[in-house]
This record gives structure tokens, C-alpha cells and sequence, in this order.
């Protein structure tokens, strides 16, 4: 396993598992909001690591800390229990719907997030990324189909939490709604690892190849 797939596992370590165990584990004994707040600080902690060491913020930790304190905009306020518990997984889908409308735009969601990814690696791999960008068709393709799937995957977790609003009662709607969250965002972010590492070896093998006919 190369270095940069070891950082990616640590992401989703940091941004997936240690969120929903903290949830987990503090759902118990301090309710939805504190279990909330509980699962916000693996990702406070990584994204003050973050910027300490490389003097920037993890955008995957910015999203689904956003995620997070918009969940709690949500509790501290007093609404119908409808609007309580459809309100929150909207959250997603706003962010869902803002990934596919970033594909309007030059540069989506998924290229900071790339270039954030890549200036932990190795600093100044993100000025070597904005060369790529400029240069090759194929990343554009890849960075604007990935962006799609972030957001269709998003959209999807929405209407999936929305639906467990109507069939579940408020306590297990509010547990499986967490969980459907936390696997949507898992899925995405081992679909992205797969997926990036089967585009490298795409854009390696090639030159490889010719390189050892010569």
C-alpha cells in the first residue's frame, strides 16, 4: 500500500469511523445533541492537526463538519417534530445539490478537495495539480465525474434519512438516520480511494508500457 492510500485511510478514519463511534458512544448519555458535539471533535482536533502542520484545512473535514453543526442549528432550535426531523438530513442534500451546481462552474467541489489532498502528501503537489488541470482533458473528466457522484450520492443519503423520518419513530429514526449518514459518507470516501487509484494506474500504465519497449 503506497503512503498516499495510507493518508486516505486515515481520513476516513478520522472524518467517518472515529465520528460515528463518538456518536455512538455519547448517544447514551448525553442525547442526540451532545453525541453530536461529541462526534464533531475527531474532526475539530484533525482539521487544528491540519493546520498546524500544513497551514491549510481539510476540506472533507470541513464538509462533514458543516454537516454536523448545521445538525445542530437544527436541535437547538424548537420546530414541529416534522420539521425537526426532516430538517436535518436537508442538510446533505443541500450539500448534495451545491456538489452537481459546482459543476456549472470551471473548477467543482472535488478539485479543492483533490488539492487539498495533495498538499498534505507532498507540499507544492497542488501548483503541480493546477498545471495538470490546465493541461489534461482526462483529470478535468475525472474531477467533474466525481463531483457528480459526491453529489448524486449526497442527494441520495438525503431522500434515504428523509424517508426513515417517516417510518420510524423520533428515537429510531434519529439512530438510523445517523448511521445511513455516516455510511453514505464511508461509501463515498472508499468509492473516491478505489476509484483514484484505478485513474493513476490508468494514466501510469501507458507510459510505463512504452517506457519498457524502449
Amino acid at each position: 500500500m503506497t503512503i498516499p492510500s495510507i493518508r486516505y485511510l486515515l481520513a476516513f478514519f478520522v472524518n467517518v469511523l472515529l465520528p460515528a463511534a463518538a456518536y455512538r458512544i455519547a448517544s447514551t448519555r448525553f442525547g442526540p445533541a451532545g453525541a453530536l458535539i461529541a462526534s464533531a471533535l475527531p474532526l475539530i482536533g484533525w482539521m487544528c492537526f491540519d493546520f498546524k502542520r500544513f497551514r491549510h484545512f481539510d476540506a472533507l473535514s470541513a464538509v462533514v463538519l458543516a454537516g454536523v453543526g448545521m445538525s445542530l442549528l437544527v436541535l437547538a432550535s424548537s420546530p414541529a417534530r416534522w420539521l425537526t426531523m426532516a430538517r436535518e438530513p436537508l442538510v446533505s442534500g443541500v450539500i448534495g445539490v451545491l456538489f452537481l451546481l459546482s459543476l456549472l462552474l470551471e473548477r467543482p467541489l472535488i478539485y479543492y478537495l483533490a488539492r487539498s489532498t495533495l498538499s498534505r502528501e507532498q507540499r507544492g503537489r497542488e501548483l503541480e495539480f493546477d498545471a495538470t488541470w490546465r493541461t489534461q482533458p482526462a483529470l478535468v473528466r475525472s474531477i467533474r465525474f466525481m463531483t457528480a457522484v459526491w453529489g448524486v450520492g449526497l442527494v441520495a443519503e438525503n431522500l434515504a434519512r428523509l424517508w426513515l423520518t417517516y417510518s420510524l419513530n423520533d428515537h429510531d429514526a434519529q439512530q438510523a438516520s445517523t448511521w445511513v449518514r455516516y455510511a453514505f459518507y464511508g461509501g463515498l470516501t472508499l468509492w473516491t480511494i478505489f476509484y483514484r487509484r484505478n485513474y493513476i494506474k490508468r494514466r501510469v500504465g501507458p507510459s510505463t508500457s512504452a517506457s519498457s519497449s524502449k
